[in-house]
């Protein structure tokens, strides 16, 4: 008899014998396949609802996809912070996915301005610069790792301040910290296309 997803996820999240950052990494690397498929889900029945502009709520996606997935009263907060990590890395594959099928994306051309304080994405606007952004990250991620994760967190996530340090497992100031970084980093990988990135508040 097949367990059931829920009970995989939470079980997974919930494991007693997850000590250091290496199997951290492991469990993450095991839920995210299944938080993908069900953020996927999601995703595609929200874009079948928009009759003009694709617009996914980040914040709203991930945190149903948890509330599906996970039950709130058996997993502790270190298992809640590995959800997130695994969602917000899990959305932005949806996001670029989606984009990439758009086939929009003109090699060699300019790239749409996307805000990175924005928590709802009009994907189908942006389908280029959800790109090249994505392509960035992965740049930035080779030289401050961390810091691209406080951007999956916060852009691709939808996660606050406070929700992206539990995820990571560092303090808000270092949220804060690494996101003005990557914001100031993007800014001028990507060109300085739109105005300068504003600090994180």
């Amino acid at each position: 008899m097949a367990i059931p997803l829920r009970d995989t996820v939470t079980s997974l999240l919930t494991a007693e014998s997850v000590e250091g950052e290496g199997d951290e990494a492991h469990v993450v690397d095991q839920v995210l396949p299944l938080v993908y498929n069900e953020l996927r889900a999601m995703a595609h029945a929200i874009l079948n609802r928009e009759r003009t502009e694709h617009t996914i709520d980040t914040t709203a996606l991930v945190h149903e996809a948890y509330l599906k997935l996970v039950d709130e009263t058996r997993v502790v907060t270190r298992g809640r912070a590995y959800f997130f990590a695994a969602a917000a890395r899990a959305m932005r594959q949806v996001l670029i996915d989606y984009a990439r099928r758009r086939g929009r994306h003109k090699r060699g051309g300019g790239w749409a301005v996307i805000s990175l304080d924005s928590r709802a994405l009009a994907v189908d606007a942006f389908a280029d610069g959800l790109v090249d952004l994505d392509e960035a990250l992965s740049r930035l991620a080779a030289l401050y790792p961390r810091a691209a994760r406080v951007v999956e967190c916060r852009f691709f996530g939808g996660l606050s301040v406070e929700e992206t340090a539990a995820a990571l497992r560092i303090s808000p100031r270092s949220v804060k910290r690494d996101w003005s970084l990557a914001r100031a980093w993007l800014y001028r990988d990507l060109g300085g296309k739109g105005p300068p990135p504003p600090e994180a508040a």
